[in-house]
């Protein structure tokens, strides 16, 4: 793996080395490590200028090269501490190739001197042989500033054409010397070029080759890592498959065995000698062996398709056994098939097991149609009379009646009622031990359902002169997700024996919950100072048509079914329900099921009483199409302070919205013309200021809460809506936000 990496950090310094970049610092660094290299040919032609000439033009010429080698050097330098903190290589490109064209002006500047202060035609050979080198000199790192190094030869192309005109045309005019001079000026050119081309072309090469060396490097590297991943892979293979709990079969392509493991010989009890050789089929097949699985057996591994199926197996010893097998068929790199390997797992355990759990559900199935039918059967047949005689009953009791007579009604359709419930207890306790009575959670107030269902009662402890009470002991989340309506059914439950065991006093509801992670639980204690439970009876209080004694029945009537349906109920929602009683001092019922967080739109805490002070001055904005319900949301925010305004449909809604700030605004969803989706929308695509919305409808599910999340809404308040749901929302959505709209508020009608 080292020599991998070691190859693969290799070929990428070779490859930005090659790059334009790298290419372009190696040029640099060339030109500056070079740097007196060069000056040799500088000093050697000064020293030729001085005298042949003059001291002083070998010395301006020497001066004149060095400035443009400075000029080179520094935009050099400059550009590789550029490059090093990270400025763009084009940039310095194209600088170094200006300092290039500078410093070849220099040259061109020393040979225009060795020109024309010597006699005419006496430096003519020296001019060209230093502009050859030069050329040379540049030829040299095309491959590395391909742009710098024409910007040279253009130079000493362009100084050299210049030289041969003003000899010829101003100074000695066309003598036969000027073809002597084009003919060495052509042999020069032909030179430089071919150097050129042999450097660039061998450079080219050279590169080229060391890639291919590399990469082939790189690719022998890797076969080999290949080779010693698969030599471990195939030795960890052969270890789990000689030791693996199931049977393992390699063959050939002819289907003989060619190999198995220690695992087949002890779920067969044939050795590897006397399987190897031999084709599976003829060595563990049986007369109950399915055919038509053995055909698709060889059918699809023949096609090279992997194959699993259940088979029916003989041993050595004569029994049969249920194997799971698995096919999978090696193939070569031309797709023939090459070896077939076989996985197969004894379930006869498991087959036999799945047989008696099928025949046990048979029966049981049958078992509850054939009770699922008297159910139905005894539902119907007791419902029916029963409806008719609670609908002749109230028939009656709308008629004139005397006073004995209306007794004798009102008593008909009680005891009818009565015989009701306890017909809809044994139902709901048949479907709730059969595992039928569903669970149906839905988000739902926590608060409010446990107040409706002590409302329901309140007129029955009223009529015995007791005291129903409902305390808080925690505040409650504003939205829980689990079944409202069972857990109401198990409050009305609690709460009604309470009142029909108590004779004076009083009956308190305690709510409180407690968290689990996300996890609510919900408790609730039902406390009464009713007879009391003697403390031996409290366990079998629970079980169906038991209560404590024969005298309680015949006292207080009833079945016993309502504690057991509560308790089946309460742990069919993940909790259960307690009791601590003493008789003569009452008791106390425990109830405590597992809810979860609200799966819809987020709906605000209930509030106390006195917090609702924060609703004055509150903007509204009442969306809402049916004039009844307008009048009714006005009724509940009479006197809390609320500045409330009307819109009879959505599309008005929007326009209001736009032309006043509103600090909440109550979206009915069904409304003519836009609903309160598209105004939502519609609200929230505009600038400025943005309302808190909430959402009204006789819909909640959670679909419809979805597609209000999505257009916007903040909070959901499904219809008929509730005098302390309204306020609370109104409450929470004052809190959450200091209300803009309040200090812009001019106008509206104060409730």
């Amino acid at each position: 793996m080292s020599d991998l990496r070691d190859s693969d950090r290799q070929l990428a310094e070779f490859e930005h080395g090659h790059s334009a970049e790298g290419l372009f610092l190696r040029y640099a660094r060339g030109r500056i490590t070079h740097f007196w290299h060069r000056q040799l040919m500088t000093l050697s032609g000064a020293v030729t200028l001085a005298l042949l000439i003059a001291p002083r033009i070998g010395l301006a010429a020497a001066s004149l090269a060095l400035l443009g080698e400075a000029v080179d050097l520094l935009a050099l330098r400059l550009s590789q501490a550029g490059l090093r903190a990270g400025g763009p290589v084009g940039r310095y490109y194209r600088l170094t190739a200006l300092s290039a064209g500078f410093q070849a002006l220099t040259i061109v500047a020393c040979i225009a001197l060795a020109a024309f202060t010597a006699a005419p035609g006496d430096a003519n050979f020296f001019c060209f042989a230093y502009l050859a080198g030069a050329a040379l000199n540049a030829g040299l790192v095309l491959q590395y500033h391909p742009l710098a190094t024409w910007v040279r030869l253009g130079v000493y192309g362009c100084a050299l054409v210049g030289i041969l005109a003003i000899e010829s045309l101003v100074v000695n005019g066309v003598t036969p010397r000027l073809g002597y001079d084009l003919l060495a000026i052509g042999i020069l050119v032909y030179m430089v070029w071919l150097l050129t081309e042999y450097v660039s072309s061998n450079m080219r090469r050279h590169i080229d080759t060391s890639r291919a060396l590399l990469q082939r490097q790189r690719q022998i590297e890797t076969a080999n890592a290949e080779l010693r991943d698969q030599q471990a892979r195939l030795r960890y293979l052969s270890l789990v498959a000689r030791h693996a709990a199931d049977s393992v079969l390699i063959c050939g392509p002819d289907r003989r065995i060619e190999w198995v493991n220690d695992a087949f010989t002890r779920i067969t009890g044939y050795t590897r000698h006397e399987a190897v050789g031999r084709t599976p089929g003829d060595l563990l097949n049986c007369p109950g062996t399915d055919p038509q699985t053995v055909r698709d057996l060889e059918r699809t591994v023949a096609d090279g398709k992997p194959f699993r199926a259940e088979i029916l197996n003989r041993c050595k010893d004569g029994r049969e056994i249920w194997v799971d097998t698995t096919l999978a068929p090696l193939l070569s790199d031309q797709g023939a098939l090459e070896r077939v390997v076989s996985i197969e797992r004894d379930i006869t355990d498991a087959k036999r097991h799945e047989a008696e759990m099928a025949a046990a559900r048979i029966a049981a199935e049958s078992s509850e149609r054939a009770k699922s039918a008297f159910l139905a059967t005894m539902s119907h047949e007791i419902r029916t009379p029963m409806n008719a005689v609670i609908g002749m009953a109230d028939l009656l009791c709308e008629t004139a009646l005397d006073a004995d007579q209306r007794l004798y009604a009102d008593t008909i359709r009680t005891s009818a009622e009565a015989l009701l419930k306890i017909i809809n207890d044994i139902l709901d306790l048949s479907k709730l031990e059969a595992g039928r009575l569903s669970i149906d959670p839905v988000d739902f107030a926590p608060g409010p359902c446990v107040l409706d269902a002590v409302d329901l009662l309140r007129p029955r402890a009223e009529a015995k002169g007791l005291e129903l009470a409902v305390e808080f002991r925690t505040r409650l989340p504003a939205m829980l997700h689990g079944d409202d309506g069972r857990l109401r059914q198990i409050l009305v439950n609690l709460t009604g024996n309470a009142i029909k065991f108590t004779e004076q006093g009083s009956v308190t509801i305690l709510v409180s919950h407690r968290r689990r992670g996300a996890e609510v639980w919900l408790r609730i204690e039902v406390r009464d100072t009713g007879i009391g439970i003697p403390s031996e009876k409290c366990t079998r209080i629970f079980d169906p048509f038991a209560q404590a004694d024969a005298a309680t029945t015949r006292r207080f009537g009833g079945t016993g079914l309502g504690l057991a349906i509560s308790r089946l109920l309460a742990r069919q929602m993940g909790g259960d329900i307690s009791l601590e009683s003493h008789p003569g001092q009452g008791s106390c019922f425990r109830v405590e099921v597992q809810l979860h967080p609200a799966r819809g739109l987020r709906a605000p805490e209930a509030l106390p009483e006195a917090d609702l002070s924060a609703l004055a001055g509150l903007r509204v904005l009442l969306a809402e199409d049916n004039g009844t319900n307008r009048l009714l949301v006005q009724s509940f925010l009479k006197g809390t302070g609320v500045l409330l305004e009307m819109a009879p449909n959505g599309r008005i809604a929007v326009e209001r919205a736009a032309a006043e700030v509103f600090d909440v605004i109550l979206m009915d969803l069904s409304m003519p013309e836009l609903d309160g989706l598209g105004a939502t929308r519609a609200i929230r695509a505009r600038g400025g200021h943005h309302p808190r919305i909430v959402a009204l409808t006789a819909n909640a599910f959670a679909s419809d809460r979805k597609d209000c999340h999505d257009a916007g809404m903040d909070a959901f308040l499904s219809k008929p809506v509730r005098k302390p749901e309204l306020l609370a929302t109104l409450a929470e959505m004052a809190g959450a936000d200091p209300a803009p709209a309040r200090r812009a508020a001019a106008g509206g009608k104060s409730l």
